[in-house]
C-alpha cells in the first residue's frame, strides 16, 4: 500500500513540474513585431549570430570584443537593430560576457528558460525575440542589483556620435 501511495504522489509531482515547465516555456511562442522564417534569419546573421540570437546559444566567455568596450553609446540587436542598453548601464562584472545593471525600457523582454535544469530569467529582444541571455541578481548593489549578461555576438555597438 506505501508503495503504491508513494507511486501516486511521485506521478503527480512530476506531472505538475512538466506541466508548470510547459506553461512557462509557452511564453517562448510571443508574437514578436519581427518575424522571420529560419532561412531569412540564416541569410541574415552570420552563424554565431544565428546560433546564439535563434537557437539560444552561448558564446565562450570573454571571447566578445565588445566584453571590454567603455565607449559612449547604444548596444542595439545584432538581428533587428533596436536599442537594448545604454553605455552608462555597462559595468565589468569579471564574467567575461558583457554586462548591463539595466535595459533601455521596453525593449528587452523577460522569460524563463529550464535548458540547465532549473529556471532562469531568460533575455530576449523585445522586437524580434532574438535571445541576448540571463538576468541574475548579482549586480551592482548600489544601482540596481541586477547583472544582464548578455553574448557579445547578439549586440550591435553604435558609437553616440552616429
Amino acid at each position: 500500500m506505501k508503495k503504491i501511495a508513494l507511486f501516486i504522489i511521485a506521478t503527480i509531482l512530476v506531472n505538475g513540474i512538466v506541466s508548470a515547465q510547459n506553461t512557462n516555456t509557452k511564453s517562448n511562442s510571443k508574437k514578436f513585431k519581427v518575424e522571420k522564417t529560419a532561412a531569412e534569419w540564416k541569410k541574415l546573421l552570420t552563424p554565431k549570430q544565428y546560433y546564439i540570437l535563434r537557437e539560444a546559444g552561448t558564446e565562450k566567455p570573454f571571447s566578445s570584443e565588445l566584453n571590454k568596450n567603455y565607449k559612449a553609446g547604444i548596444y542595439a540587436c545584432a538581428a533587428c537593430k533596436t536599442p537594448l542598453y545604454n553605455s552608462e548601464n555597462k559595468f565589468d562584472s569579471g564574467t567575461g560576457w558583457p554586462s548591463f545593471d539595466r535595459a533601455i525600457k521596453s525593449n528587452v523582454a523577460l522569460d524563463v528558460d529550464y535548458k540547465i535544469g532549473y529556471a532562469r530569467t531568460e533575455l530576449k529582444c523585445g522586437t524580434c525575440g532574438g535571445h541576448l541571455g540571463h538576468s541574475f541578481d548579482d549586480g551592482p548593489k548600489e544601482t540596481t542589483g541586477k547583472r544582464h549578461c548578455i553574448n557579445g555576438a547578439a549586440l550591435l555597438f553604435i558609437p553616440k556620435n552616429e
